[in-house]
């Protein structure tokens, strides 16, 4: 079993077909057994990026609201979602701010920094970030974590 913390750009490859969509499957699919670990922030950034998929013509209502519902029901079955605080808060800002990252990856950053330092101490290993943001793959890979971006499996 491994440990894993998927951004938006990740995540959504569950959902709507694209490239490295069927290795995001095979990594989240219960029988796989893995930690999967998402800030809270990602249930938006999900939902928006379905939805504007939607507007733009790229899915219809029937596929948003499909896609949307089977992301709600994972949301309860298959994350561990982390809670943001005003610590991490403070350290996405310093985050922003070291490494230029737009806001969302600076909080994303902070949160799998949370996750990895977390699991370091329960002695349970390390997380892999799995990004396909590169800004977010280079800051998390300076701050020395593992990081796998799905579009490099297609």
């Amino acid at each position: 079993m491994a440990n894993y913390f998927f951004d938006t750009s990740a995540l959504v490859k569950r959902h709507v077909n694209e490239t490295g969509s069927p290795w995001v499957k095979s990594l989240v699919r219960a029988k796989a057994g893995h930690r999967v670990y998402i800030a809270r922030i990602t249930a938006v950034e999900v939902t928006s990026a379905i939805t504007r998929r939607q507007h733009a013509g790229d899915l219809s209502a029937a596929q948003a609201g499909a896609i949307l519902g089977h992301f709600r029901r994972h949301l309860t079955q298959y994350y561990r979602i982390i809670e943001l605080t005003p610590a991490l808060f403070a350290e996405a800002m310093l985050a922003a701010r070291r490494h230029r990252l737009r806001a969302y990856d600076a909080v994303q950053l902070a949160v799998v920094l949370e996750v990895h330092r977390l699991q370091r101490d329960a002695g349970l290993g390390p997380v892999t970030l799995v990004s396909a943001d590169q800004d977010l793959n280079t800051a998390a890979a300076a701050e020395g974590l593992a990081v796998e971006d799905p579009t490099m499996h297609p």
